[in-house]
């Protein structure tokens, strides 16, 4: 296909030299770090560091450290650890680069960095979630430099998941003519675009112009070839161009393509400055009654939010590792990514461009304090223009990005600033948020709200709509339950869900429920039964065909560190399940319904998998095949169990039959017209015996080496994988590698994920994640594990399995010798040789070494016995659990006196709230316990902003006194919602809890919640 470029000016001139153009330096690597020790002397130009470590960026301290009980962040942070730390690099300037312009460009620090140089002190930047540049040219001097970075992570929690902490995301020097491009300052926009010919606009913002200066401007199209445009004459700082590109391409998700401007500044003929800007041709349109429109076609979006730390690498995330995550999202079959709830680092938007995913690109969480110690507390009122400004200058190229959120679930009449301050920048994006005044933006978003059925069936908008965070299910990978679970119990208002089976069939926990802290902690179903107000399958049915509806944004994509105690009660649970994937990057279930509804490719699934040693056979196990073939056939050991459709209602999106269990082999065939299309199978495994290991290269980019996925997972003598596997993986790594964390997607393991030797296989599988080192020539991993049913209930067989795999170049030949203990004795002084497994009694602990050429390299240990590993038990194991973990609205309970129901504030949950007046009053719940008697933990959300005052309550259970509640003021009336909490025993049946007031009148109260 030709593309013509309309030239008005002066045509190219072939005379024209490059000379002294800007170059930029990957700045990531060799930077020495302290951390924990704050002394302003670290900025001096010739402090000594060589006692520090060498490390390089992108880096996350504390990711690095793990968790800790009492970690700075809190529960919502994992309880990971803040801190300060500071960095220090030397790099060597020519004389020659004296006379230019040189920028210290930071994708992302977090946060409250402050930066020198040579001693100067440059600046400050609190938001750690946003790119910022400092000119040093002033500063720099011949020879050798020193820039010293401090980031304080002092004041925690400062976000309400977890974050990293550190210089996270890439470094650039850059160096650049004195006249040149601004950063940030070329804005590419295409007003008009139609099947033959499209309008290119290009307005660039110069910095130092000299008479005499000229500039041009080349379009590449998507196949290299260069067009020739017009070269014309600077005059002032700002030059604006428009372009005309014949028979445009469109960018979509599904054919993302870009094409490229070079915009040059030239002088005397030769080019002094370029800059390359990819970018796209695309319409968007959003429609009141019919939603998102993209290049003239009618687009549900299928999305996802994303915590820029969901994955194995906390916050560093390198440019293969990232475009991996995309990757494997993208496979699922989004084509959309709502980064929650902050700008990421540049590379991510170059992804989506690339690969094809409509970005929401959002900038806040609050407008003002969430979290203890957030950006919206230390630091939003002064800095939020600045954040702005670079956050919307930096991205508006990107055809990938198709909507602004300035917020998340926030509320403030800051918002119109915000509002108007963006369109100011780029006015070509329409503005939205989570849930945060949706009355001033153009795009009604809304959070959690968007998936209950009294919505779904009777929103009315005047605006268009997208719900920008929902549905919630959460699902643990591997695990099963038949019965439903509610994370409030089921509330009014959502859609049904009903259970499985009549009784529980799977009686299996990551922890004993005698054990759990609240009901919360436990493992969630990976049938989508599993939810906070509605199932995957129902949210998409939903949404599919509601015309006003324009999409979702599922939280999330990926399971992230953090939110543990909020979401899963507490330690050990260390990170949130909601995501389609865990934090090792394993599918969950979840992810393959999506596939069979957001792709094409014949795809087929089964759950659950078919091993369960402790089911009585004959038990009938619901199976579910996802798929998007037209019908699909199951078989039981051969004997077909019949055909079932794929429907269209949420739930016959899956295949299903009710199955009678008995060991064998099941198997799924796929037909499209008849013809078999796609076959898939699963079978009863044995005792683990051996290792499955597979590597994955990410190839090099963006500066950043090659990245290795190795994968080990728990199989039997017939290479079947243990489905309850959960052995410890031992790895020794040689040669040009390094380690950057291993992960097994497990939410209460909180062995570090950077310094251990080890890591336990989560339901059969686990990883290692590798980075190459420079100029990488050879490396290998030696895996070493001692297999067997944790709990000897399967066999009391133990086998060690250790293998050497090569990552780079040749493995070189190695003698590996294995010893082993059944005695508690030290295997490298009493050990026998390993030759072929062997049986052990209750509660054995096992010891091993591995020796290479007769170097001992690896230490292994494990214990077996029957109250080992995962908790197995019976119907009535959680018993002590039921009816616990309900929320109660205060205005569905009674009310007597002066309390009356409001609405009148934001973010109360249900429909209303109960207010008082300055009168007295008092407040009823009625909670049927269906347990028996016992301690319960209660507490009632509420808020007041009267300083000085406590409004006083009195609690009495079932009309007992308990004790005086005093109210603090919470900082609002408007959205400061707090809790007071206290400990009391529920009889077994019905109970009253009444909260009454005494000599005042009370605070605004929400609700009640029982764990």
């Amino acid at each position: 296909m030709k593309i013509k470029i309309v030239l008005s000016v002066v045509f190219f001139l072939c005379t024209i030299n490059n000379y002294s153009q800007r170059t930029e330096s990957n700045f990531n690597n060799n930077w020495q770090f302290i951390l924990d020790t704050d002394n302003l002397e670290f900025s001096a130009e010739n402090f000594v560091d060589s006692n520090w470590a060498t490390i390089n960026v992108p880096h996350d301290w504390s990711f690095e450290k793990g968790v800790r009980k009492g970690g700075d962040q809190g529960q919502g942070g994992g309880y990971h650890d803040g801190g300060i730390g500071w960095y220090r690099k030397f790099f060597t300037v020519n004389k020659s680069s004296l006379t230019k312009t040189i920028y210290i460009d930071f994708d992302g620090v977090y946060m409250n960095s402050d930066v020198w140089i040579n001693g100067n002190h440059l600046g400050k930047r609190p938001y750690g979630y946003i790119s910022f540049r400092y000119d040093i040219s002033k500063y720099l001097k011949e020879g050798k430099n020193t820039i010293a970075v401090r980031v304080d992570n002092s004041l925690e929690p400062s976000a309400r998941w977890y974050h990293p902490c550190g210089i996270y995301a890439p470094v650039k020097l850059i160096e650049v003519s004195k006249s040149h491009i601004s950063p940030n300052g070329i804005f590419i926009t295409t007003p008009k675009i139609q099947t033959n010919q499209a309008q290119v606009n290009v307005e660039v913002d110069y910095i130092n112009p000299s008479n005499g200066l000229q500039y041009q401007f080349t379009v590449v199209t998507p196949t290299g070839k260069k067009i020739q445009s017009k070269i014309q004459k600077l005059d002032g700082d700002k030059s604006n161009t428009s372009l005309t590109v014949n028979n445009p391409l469109l960018w979509s998700p599904e054919t993302p393509v870009l094409y490229q401007l070079i915009t040059q500044v030239i002088q005397n003929k030769k080019v002094i400055d370029e800059v390359k800007t990819n970018f796209g041709f695309r319409t968007v349109e959003w429609k009141k009654k019919t939603g998102f429109w993209l290049n003239g076609k009618n687009v549900k979006l299928k999305g996802v939010c994303e915590h820029w730390e969901g994955g194995p690498v906390g916050g560093a995330w390198t440019k293969p590792m990232l475009r991996w995550k995309l990757q494997l999202l993208k496979d699922m079959g989004i084509n959309a990514i709502r980064p929650s709830h902050n700008p990421t680092p540049p590379m991510f938007y170059d992804i989506c461009d690339e690969i094809g995913l409509l970005v929401m690109d959002e900038i806040f969480d609050g407008w003002h304090k969430k979290a203890p110690q957030d950006y919206g507390k230390q630091a939003f009122d002064k800095w939020w223009k600045a954040d702005m400004k670079e956050w919307i200058t930096r991205d508006r190229n990107h055809p990938s990005v198709f909507v602004y959120s300035l917020g998340n679930e926030t509320h403030s009449p800051v918002a119109p600033e915000l509002v108007k301050f963006g369109k100011s920048l780029d006015d070509t994006r329409l503005y939205s948020s989570g849930a945060g005044n949706p009355e001033d933006m153009d795009i009604t978003g809304i959070n959690g709200g968007s998936e209950t059925k009294s919505f779904l069936e009777f929103a009315k908008f005047d605006k268009p709509f997208v719900s920008t965070e929902a549905p919630h299910t959460w699902q643990t990978r591997g695990y099963y339950r038949t019965q439903t679970w509610w994370r409030d119990n089921e509330l009014p208002g959502t859609y049904p869900l009903p259970n499985l089976t009549e009784k529980e069939i799977f009686f299996y926990e990551g922890l004993d429920p005698k054990k759990w802290k609240n009901r919360k902690q436990r493992y969630n179903s990976s049938y989508d039964n599993a939810t906070v107000r509605i199932s995957a399958r129902k949210n998409w049915e939903v949404m599919r065909d509601t015309p006003w509806h324009s999409g979702h944004f599922r939280w999330t994509g990926f399971d992230y560190y953090g939110e543990a105690g909020l979401v899963h009660g507490g330690l050990p649970f260390n990170l949130f399940m909601g995501g389609a994937l865990d934090v090792a990057g394993f599918e969950k279930d979840l992810y393959y319904f999506y596939q069979s509804q957001w792709t094409k490719e014949t795809m087929v699934h089964i759950l659950p998998h078919w091993t369960h040693p402790r089911m009585k056979k004959g038990t009938v196990i619901p199976v579910w095949v996802y798929s998007n073939a037209d019908e699909v056939e199951l078989f039981l050991n051969g004997k077909s169990l019949g055909k079932d459709k794929p429907g269209t209602v949420w739930n016959e999106m899956q295949c299903d039959w009710m199955v009678p269990y008995e060991e064998g082999k099941l198997e799924a065939v796929a037909y499209n017209n008849g013809k078999e299309e796609k076959r898939i199978s699963i079978a009863t495994s044995g005792v683990p015996q051996s290792l499955k290991n597979s590597l994955n290269k990410l190839k090099a980019e963006g500066g950043f080496s090659s990245s290795y996925i190795f994968t080990s997972e728990s199989i039997d003598s017939k290479a079947t994988l243990y489905p309850y596997g959960e052995n410890r993986v031992y790895y020794h790594i040689s040669g040009d590698v390094e380690k950057v964390s291993m992960e097994n997607g497990n939410p209460i393991d909180s062995i570090s994920r950077t310094k251990s030797d080890f890591r336990t296989l989560f339901f059969g599988k686990g990883r290692l994640f590798l980075r190459e080192k420079d100029n990488a020539k050879k490396a290998s991993v030696i895996t070493a594990s001692i297999l067997g049913d944790k709990a000897l209930y399967l066999s009391n067989l133990i086998s060690i399995d250790v293998q050497k795999i090569g990552i780079i170049g040749e493995i070189s030949k190695s003698n590996l010798e294995v010893l082993y203990t059944t005695n508690g004795a030290d295997p490298l002084k009493e050990g026998a040789a390993y030759t072929k497994p062997f049986e052990v009694e209750n509660n054995t602990t096992v010891k091993a070494i591995v020796k290479q050429n007769g170097k001992l390299i690896l230490q292994l240990e494990e214990t077996f016995g029957a109250n080992q590993g995962l908790f197995w038990g019976d119907e009535k194991s959680a018993n002590i659990w039921n009816g616990r973990g309900v929320n109660i609205a205060a205005e569905e309970a009674i009310l007597k006196g002066g309390a009356k129901v409001s609405n009148d504030a934001k973010h109360f949950k249900g429909t209303g709230f109960v207010k008082f007046d300055n009168k007295e009053g008092s407040i009823t719940f009625y909670q049927e316990n269906d347990g028996e008697a016992g301690d319960f933990s209660i507490r009632f959300g509420y808020m007041h902003n009267d300083e000085g005052k406590t409004y006083p309550m009195k609690l009495f259970v079932n009309d007992v006194y308990i004790k005086t509640f005093e109210f603090p003021a919470t900082g609002g009336w408007i959205q400061n919602w707090e809790f007071v909490n206290t400990i009391v025993n529920f009889k077994s049946g019905a109970n009253n809890i009444r909260l009454e007031t005494t000599g005042q009148s009370g605070p605004y109260i929400d609700e009640l919640f029982i764990d």
